[in-house]
């Protein structure tokens, strides 16, 4: 699935520890499991994870990005 880089990582950053990034995604599952465990942090720790790899992930000329 591809999108917006600028969103995704904002996402990431700002709601990352109940997986709204997943939910933006497309990932329902994934974004379902962050908020079943996010009283963990272990959710919030995978989210800084994902916007890592998506803040040194190569964008195309619209600003896309597969994750």
């Amino acid at each position: 699935m591809t999108v917006n880089k600028g969103i995704y990582i904002g996402l990431c950053l700002l709601l990352g520890g109940l997986g709204v990034h997943k939910f933006y995604a497309g990932k329902w599952i994934q974004g379902l499991l962050y908020v079943a465990f996010c009283w963990t942090y272990v959710p919030t720790i995978i989210a800084l994870i994902d916007f890592l790899t998506a803040a040194f992930q190569r964008s195309d000329e619209s600003g896309q990005i597969t994750v």
